[in-house]
């Protein structure tokens, strides 16, 4: 009985689970661009002397776009493509395991995105709107 009411609430969580990972990858970007929220590397962005500065435009624009669920598929390609390439780069030369090299966020990321690239935005998404609404927009 649980499960059934559950396994219902399945596609809204997917939903869920997209926005807030969106909203986090974002204020990672907002963080570099737009110093919000403060902290050590608040701005760095703009003098895109750091591989991490092209990092943060991904973060900044497939982050907006995934938690407002818009062409999610393509911007999660790109994130989680993103943060293996940071994870590589940044992290494992560090360590070979994540929980020392600092990296288990960008590995999560990855992963996480890598799902919404084949499971879509879920039912509360910009994208599903589009999908209802394209057949009456086309007069069918």
């Amino acid at each position: 009985m649980i499960e059934h009411r559950l396994a219902a609430l399945a596609s809204p969580m997917l939903s869920v689970l997209r926005i807030m990972s969106g909203l986090l990858f974002l204020a990672h970007g907002t963080q570099k661009f737009l110093y919000f929220p403060g902290g050590d590397s608040a701005g760095f962005g703009w003098t895109f002397a750091h591989p991490g500065a092209y990092a943060g435009l991904v973060e900044l624009v497939a982050g907006a776009l995934i938690a407002v669920g818009l062409f999610t598929r393509p911007a999660a390609f790109l994130a989680s493509g993103t943060m293996a390439f940071a994870y590589f780069m940044g992290h494992a030369s560090q360590s070979f395991w994540p929980v020392n090299n600092g990296g288990d966020a960008a590995i999560l990321y990855c992963f996480l995105f890598l799902y919404f690239v084949f499971a879509g935005a879920g039912p509360i998404s910009i994208d599903a709107y589009r999908g209802r609404h394209a057949g009456k927009v086309r007069g069918t």
